[in-house]
């Protein structure tokens, strides 16, 4: 049988124990190992590998031995409770030494669980997984996670207060790091949590987030838009130091300030400008811009734009002999004086 998505996170938390198998198959192998070892952890407890209720096959294991897979689903363990035969990675060259096994699965025996790479609807293995009255087959895929599969993996995390404006900040870490590094990221703030029975707050994930060099640029441009020029030479040296292209620097600096020039245009003032950009601003950096939007004006954000735009044409001239870093650094400082002008 074939499981839709939605149904799929619900039996990954919750897999019934009686059925024959499980199919999971996608592109990300990263995606597929965080279900399987979901889906298996579901099944045999926190203890069941150690009480050898669990057996990995790999595929070059079937290839030495084709009855291995048989042997794993009928062997029993000293210890009561639920078995598992996982096999990883695989393949449709493997078909014909996987289903036979299958075919021959009986009530007692371990529940087999197969991963794969991306199948073809026309797989073999893929189809009789979709065919069998007894078992399933899931496809996972490389799109960001649902606000669901988001919770689901909160509650995990042990992690079930929390602000709006803290999912909000989730759910766009969600798309920025992949799923792996986002698991460990809740990990790493449930722990941080411990003792504290304050909501979890934008700020709770900020200080757990990974620090990524869109991160250290944005801390530049704060420093810039807020005219703290004294920051400014550390800076610049922190980003040098970290190998950052100047011209990452200029193109998030173009993003940056066209960000506050929206939200200082907008008739209703900076905090409702703010609130109308897209890719929105989400969390304390939002406070933070509609207070630099309000600070710059329309006008002055009009020639900070200016100044940009000219960076831009000289790092990309193929006539321009002076340093890319010192240009950067000159528009930098330029910038956080125009803010101090009155105009």
């Amino acid at each position: 049988m074939k499981l839709t998505t939605r149904d799929a996170l619900r039996y990954f938390a919750r897999p019934e124990p009686e059925r024959a198998g499980l199919l999971i198959y996608g592109g990300d192998a990263m995606r597929v190992a965080l279900r399987r070892q979901e889906v298996i952890a579901a099944l045999i407890g926190p203890k069941g590998e150690e009480e050898m209720r669990l057996t990995r096959l790999q595929a070059s294991d079937l290839r030495k031995d084709p009855a291995a897979l048989s042997d794993a689903i009928k062997a029993q363990s000293f210890f009561p409770g639920p078995r598992v035969a996982f096999l990883e990675e695989a393949t449709e060259q493997l078909a014909p030494k996987i289903l036979p096994a299958l075919q021959d699965w009986g009530p007692g025996d371990a529940q087999v669980i197969v991963t794969a790479g991306q199948l073809k609807p026309t797989s073999k293995l893929r189809k009789f997984f979709e065919g069998h009255r007894n078992a399933y087959a899931v496809g996972i895929y490389d799109d960001p996670p649902s606000r669901e599969e988001i919770e689901a993996s909160l509650r995990t995390a042990g992690l079930n207060d929390i602000s709006s404006d803290a999912m909000a900040d989730l759910v766009g870490l969600s798309r920025a790091l992949d799923p792996g590094d986002f698991r460990q990221t809740l990990e790493k703030i449930s722990l941080y949590k411990i003792g504290d029975e304050a909501p979890l707050s934008p700020e709770d994930i900020a200080a757990c987030a990974p620090v990524s060099t869109e991160a250290a640029v944005d801390d530049l441009l704060h420093v810039v838009a807020e005219a703290r020029i004294g920051e400014l030479a550390s800076v610049m040296s922190r980003l040098r130091a970290q190998g950052i292209n100047p011209t990452s620097i200029c193109i998030a600096g173009m993003r940056h300030f066209k960000t506050l020039y929206a939200a200082a245009s907008d008739p209703g003032g900076a905090s409702v400008g703010i609130g109308k950009v897209r890719p929105p601003v989400n969390g304390p950096r939002r406070n933070r811009m509609a207070q630099q939007a309000s600070s710059w004006g329309a006008f002055k954000l009009q020639d900070a734009l200016e100044t940009l735009t000219d960076l831009d044409l000289k790092l990309r001239s193929a006539a321009q002999t002076a340093p890319a870093a010192e240009l950067v650094e000159r528009a930098m400082i330029r910038l956080a004086m125009l803010n101090r002008e009155r105009r």
